[in-house]
């Protein structure tokens, strides 16, 4: 890592205590649990760009043109599950494409779906305090949904909308190739890894199937979701959170504060 990066993760570390960044109030949002999900092709009309199409993807080697093409050239005109119908803008996902985390949440919410990024409502801030408390900063980690178009009032994502969208982020993860993922919540960690339960998974390390070629294996720690964590505002919810950072911490060589 460059000096710069150490310098911020030195300062991050002097001045950041974990029970003052979680400390954040909650709005409330249900993630219940998705049944079993197959990603398979969707009835309708293909997107621009044959999105639906298996394709055959060669070796990257401009990360950031590669996730440009697949923003505008596959996903900006996809109509397959009509979320694109009731959005105002995409919210593919934005950050360091050659990062080393990648966060991966549910779906954009109203703040998300008026700006075009995701994680900038209040659930966003205490993420990027969670980011600040690992040494980080915003702009060297990778942030997505598993959806990329807002459903409607917030509900959660339907596993037909999963199925359409779950092969973008699986493009998204195969061009960053991600040391480590952060998974964000049930939905989104039902999604990576094909089990519910983040109460029972969450504190675990797991292993990334081959959903795409070349991204199986890729750690995954699950943990709770922000909005949950503002919801259920307690020590012990707070605590695990710092847990599983705390972890994530290690496995990409960041010493622990102290």
């Amino acid at each position: 890592m460059g000096s710069d990066f150490q310098q911020l993760v030195q300062v991050a570390r002097q001045v950041i205590d974990t029970d003052v960044l979680l400390g954040v109030e909650h709005f409330a949002r249900g993630l219940d649990a998705l049944p079993p999900v197959k990603v398979r092709k969707p009835a309708g009309k293909p997107p621009v760009g044959g999105a639906n199409k298996r394709r055959e993807y060669g070796p990257v080697t401009d990360k950031a043109k590669a996730l440009d093409e697949l923003r505008n050239k596959e996903l900006r005109e996809c109509a397959c599950c009509g979320l694109n119908q009731t959005r105002k803008n995409l919210v593919f996902g934005e950050g360091d494409a050659n990062a080393q985390l990648m966060i991966i949440g549910e779906a954009p919410g109203e703040d998300e779906d008026l700006t075009g990024r995701p994680f900038v409502g209040r659930a966003g801030k205490l993420l990027d305090q969670m980011i600040s408390a690992m040494g980080l900063s915003r702009s060297q980690v990778y942030i997505a949904n598993v959806l990329k178009c807002r459903p409607p009032d917030n509900r959660p994502p339907r596993p037909e909308e999963v199925a359409v969208c779950a092969p973008f982020l699986f493009r998204q993860i195969q061009i960053i190739q991600p040391k480590v993922i952060l998974a964000l919540g049930n939905p989104a960690v039902h999604t990576l890894l094909g089990k519910s339960g983040i109460t029972r998974l969450r504190g675990q390390w797991h292993e990334l199937p081959e959903h795409a070629e070349g991204i199986g294996g890729i750690p995954v720690m699950p943990t709770y979701h922000p909005s949950y964590v503002l919801r259920n505002y307690t020590t012990k919810t707070r605590g695990e959170v710092w847990q599983d950072l705390q972890a994530v911490m290690a496995r990409l060589g960041i010493k622990k504060p102290g």
